[in-house]
Parts: C-alpha cells; structure tokens; sequence
C-alpha cells in the first residue's frame, strides 16, 4: 500500500489501483480496504480507484494521539482529497464510511464531489423519543453505553453480537451456529487494538447527520439491504426522501453488506450511476 501523511502527521495507508476518473470508497467500522477487493476488476479499467484503511483501521497503529473520531476521519478524507489533488470525486460510502462522508458534507459541502453512492446507513445511529429510524429501531442511549462496556470487556464478541442480534434472521441463525465465516470474522476482529476503534464507535454514537443529508445538491444512489442487520425500510426512505433526487435501491434479501451480497448486481448499479449523465 502507499499512503500520504494527514495534517496531524498520522499516516494514513491507501491503496490505489486503475486508471480514470476517479472513486473513493470508504469503508465499514472495523473493516479495511479489503472491503472493496472483489469490485477492483470491473472497475479499475474505467476509473482510479481509491481505497484507503481508515484511521485505527486495518491493524495499522496509530503513532500520534489524535482520537480517530468522524470528525477526525472526515478530516483525514480532506487531506486525502487535497494530496492527490482530487476533482469530480464519485465516493463510496458503506456503514461507518457514509457517515464519514456525511460529516464531510456538513464541514465542507459537495466541494470537489461529483457522485455520492451510500450503502445502509442511517444518519443517526442511537434512537430516542422521537427517532425510530437508527439502530434496531430501538438502540437508544442506554443501550448504546450498555454496548460501549461489553466492547471494553469482549470486543471481538460484541462486534459480532452487535450483527448477529439484530434484525437479520439468518444472520441470528449463524450467530447461534458460530458458521465458519463468523468464526473468521471473530479471529480478525480479535487481532485489532480494540482502544480506537472503540473510540470511533463512541463518536460514531453521538453525531446527527440529518441536516446533512439537505446539503447534497449532487447525484447520490442509495444501496440498502432489505433484511438489514440494523435498521428498517423507513430508515433508506428517510433518507432517500431527504436528499434531493436520490435514487433508492433496496436489494431485497440482503443484509447490512448488501454490495457484497449482489457484487455483480452492485457494479452495475454503480457504473450505470456513475456513466449517467
């Protein structure tokens, strides 16, 4: 991988594969670049592709004491933007890499963006008195601190407990197996330096990104699971409704990853997006 430096001197490791105009695709919380691996074929022929590990990210150890909060990471994405002199940007949001974006979006506005793809997120995690649409439908404060311990005391655990109790039945039923892909999942979350990335949750946790969803003034897809793991139907038309001329996919049968579910499905969706005039 190569890298650049953020203003705070942290190294910040990005991948960087093809040749054209170009898309950055963000990553998922305790994910990786890794992520978008099975996408590079299909579109490094057309487009540079950008996939960077996120601060505390990526077994990558942090050398400077900066929290990797959103804000840090939005950050991080300006000073990504601004060393390779980026323009016309399509980005690619999934999870934590939308809200990402979005606090980019509140900072900065549509700034050296072209496209916005976001997959299954919604812009307000935690849940109260008077919104449904976040985790679960019901993941409020006391939950969400209730969470923050057991990811202190267990981390690989929770992480996966987190998805495998939530709103998906078959992800329920491999939780409760201990399917051979959780049991992966389990080994790499279990090789991470748990401290960030915790932090980010908890950052993660307090921001509120719906007044950034009015400031898009670009093209964006929205890509959600139809049995996501963590939020309902209402959430993905909250926001389409909220973003002006959003187009809305819902793969159905799908969990919080749907991209990975439907790959081929995805690709094209996102390259007739990012080809339409």
């Amino acid at each position: 991988m190569t890298h650049f430096f953020a203003d705070d001197g942290e190294k910040i490791h990005v991948q960087v594969s093809g040749d054209g105009s170009p898309i950055l695709m963000l990553h998922g919380w305790t994910a990786s670049h890794r992520e978008w691996q099975p996408f590079l074929e299909q579109l490094t022929a057309h487009h540079r592709v950008f996939r960077w590990d996120a601060r505390g990210h990526g077994g990558h150890r942090l050398a400077q004491d900066t929290v990797p909060t959103v804000q840090r990471m939005a950050q991080d994405l300006s000073n990504l933007i601004a060393h390779y002199a980026l323009d016309q940007l399509v980005v690619v949001g999934h999870s934590m890499g939308a809200l990402t974006l979005w606090q980019y979006i509140g900072e900065h506005g549509c700034r050296n963006l072209r496209k916005l793809v976001f997959i299954d997120q919604s812009p307000k995690l935690l849940t109260d008195d008077s919104w449904s649409n976040g985790i679960y439908g019901d993941f409020d404060r006391e939950q969400s601190l209730a969470f923050l311990k057991h990811l202190e005391d267990d981390f690989a655990e929770s992480v996966l407990r987190l998805g495998g109790m939530g709103l998906n039945v078959r992800a329920r039923q491999k939780y409760h197996e201990n399917s051979p892909g959780l049991e992966k999942a389990r080994q790499w979350l279990s090789a991470q330096d748990p401290a960030p990335l915790i932090a980010c949750w908890e950052s993660l946790t307090e921001a509120d990104y719906r007044s950034a969803l009015e400031r898009i003034d670009i093209p964006a897809l929205l890509v959600y699971g139809g049995e996501s793991n963590y939020y309902r139907s209402e959430t993905a038309h909250y926001v389409k409704n909220r973003i002006a001329g959003a187009i809305l996919h819902v793969y159905e049968g799908t969990d919080h990853s749907p991209h990975q579910w439907e790959r081929d499905r995805f690709v094209r969706d996102l390259r007739e997006f990012i080809d339409a005039p």
